[in-house]
């Protein structure tokens, strides 16, 4: 049931962080793995990690803010490996200021890196997921799809919106057998957080008492969500926005 022996998994921004963790996981299942992201220097090094575990993965330069350059990456996808079953669109970014120090400027790139995207990679991905049969995208949202912060006024706009967006996939390519999913995580131990921490004073209490986990996650603790996703077992699930957060999300 939650075998992806066979199927290619595209991660952008998987060379790191959350993307890392869930490519790791789907590599574990079986998947063949494509590190989509602009660092080639780090996708190798991921593609090293899941191969020195017996795997096979591909490392592809991306950027997933231009059209062209994403159309190009699904085709290439297709040209090397066959097929492309499952799509993860994690790459994005953060700019922490208040709303009224926010340049339209950086206003733009929070958006063209965390929500258009994502739309872009997922128009890509769509044909050849159709031609596929069906197939898998899982969106990485984050709890600023829910909550709101006066630090990150961009960050949770285009968060939410992937939400929005996840629902609207997804009941447009169910025809298609094609299923639309959301994970929200909450507080991970990544390099983007770790500046949050740096920035921000107290967060790194804060997350930690009001999770009733009582920690701050690690990227692999997505792994098995990521399987979850991209497996059969979630066939009759689509449009969902998942939190993966220690039950932060949950807490007074």
């Amino acid at each position: 049931m939650f075998s992806l022996n066979g199927r290619v998994a595209v991660v952008t921004g998987g060379n790191g962080g959350i993307g890392l963790g869930m490519a790791r996981g789907l590599s574990a299942a079986g998947a063949h793995v494509v590190i989509a992201a602009r660092n080639e220097d780090k996708s190798r090094t991921a593609v090293a990690e899941l191969e020195a575990n017996g795997r096979t993965a591909t490392a592809l330069a991306v950027d997933v803010t231009s059209e062209a350059a994403v159309t190009a990456m699904a085709g290439e996808v297709v040209r090397r490996c066959g097929h492309f079953d499952i799509l993860v669109n994690n790459a994005g970014t953060n700019i922490r200021k208040p709303p009224q120090d926010v340049s339209i400027d950086e206003w733009r790139a929070v958006m063209d890196a965390n929500l258009t995207s994502a739309f872009l990679c997922a128009r890509a991905a769509y044909p050849h997921l159709k031609n596929a049969g069906g197939g898998k995208i899982i969106n990485i949202g984050s709890l600023l799809s829910t909550f709101g912060a006066a630090f990150a006024p961009a960050y949770g706009a285009s968060k939410g919106g992937l939400v929005q967006l996840t629902k609207s996939l997804a009941v447009a390519w169910a025809p298609d057998n094609i299923q639309v999913n959301a994970v929200l995580p909450g507080w991970i131990d990544t390099d983007l957080s770790r500046e949050a921490r740096r920035q921000i004073a107290g967060l790194e209490q804060q997350a930690v008492s009001r999770t009733p986990l009582g920690r701050w996650g690690r990227p692999d603790d997505l792994a098995g969500i990521a399987v979850f996703l991209a497996s059969g077992a979630s066939d009759f699930i689509t449009g969902t926005a998942i939190p993966v957060d220690g039950g932060y999300s949950i807490a007074l």
